[in-house]
């Protein structure tokens, strides 16, 4: 790599550790590189005004450079909200997403989007529609909406952008999936007609239209896309899965 200065690059941070006595090691997802890692000097010291700025879910520009894997972080600054430039799903219009006060239930869900975004993309492989898709997820979390349907969505747009996108609409026989049917389900190979399936041929052609409002469906479609998602992880497990089910079950009684 040659070194090189980017400045005001979009961008979230995902995670982050303590290096030394003062400064940040930071994993962050940014538009145009993708996921990156970053050096952050100094800002753990009493006096700075930046770590209260490097935290998850807080739209930002950072400004970097560095030939090495781990760039050095020069400036941060707030942004309210990011205008999409790019991305397969942009419309007409410019259209704003703000992220505002996330809390609660959807604080969990959005820690465990972080941890999809680290597993399924590689550091400095840039995806400008998956920061779009991310970005969108956020806002709905943040702003109320349905945290099933906004979390389903993200893992199907995830997987598509990473190479894994899924075959829903036909069967095994390469037949159409029909709504009433029953299928299993193959993970290379998409819907199966066996006889017993434990998947509806309407939760399928939901997660094809990506029209995800029915209850039954949400619910068929979150064991189906946590089914698919383990098979990816090969064994490695999310931190956030077992917070998010205490919480349900808390929530629950």
């Amino acid at each position: 790599m040659t070194e090189s200065a980017v400045y005001l690059q979009p961008a979230f941070i995902l995670q982050s550790r303590k290096y030394r006595e003062t400064s940040l090691i930071i994993d962050a997802l940014t538009r145009d590189f993708g996921r990156i890692s970053l050096l952050a000097k100094g800002v753990r010291k009493a006096k700075s005004k930046t770590a209260g700025l490097l935290q998850p879910f807080i739209p930002l520009t950072l400004s970097f450079f560095g030939k090495a894997e781990l760039k050095t972080l020069t400036d941060v600054e707030r942004r309210d909200y990011f205008r999409q430039v790019g991305g397969i799903h942009t419309i007409p219009g410019d259209r704003v997403h703000s992220v505002g006060e996330i809390k609660g239930l959807a604080l969990y869900c959005s820690f465990y989007i972080n941890e999809l975004v680290a597993c399924f993309l590689h550091k400095y492989d840039p995806h400008p529609e998956v920061f779009d898709y991310y970005h969108e997820c956020l806002s709905s979390l943040a702003d109320g909406f349905s945290m099933e349907a906004a979390l389903r969505l993200f893992e199907l747009r995830l997987l598509e952008c990473s190479g894994y996108g899924l075959q829903l609409s036909h069967d095994d026989h390469n037949n159409p999936v029909e709504a009433l049917k029953k299928y299993g389900f193959n993970v290379g190979q998409g819907p199966v007609d066996v006889a017993g399936g434990q998947f509806s041929g309407r939760t399928f052609q939901a997660l094809s239209s990506r029209e995800l409002a029915d209850p039954q469906v949400l619910s068929e479609a979150k064991i189906l896309m946590r089914m698919i998602i383990d098979v990816y992880l090969q064994g490695r497990q999310l931190k956030s899965r077992g917070v998010i089910n205490k919480v349900f079950a808390t929530v629950q009684r």
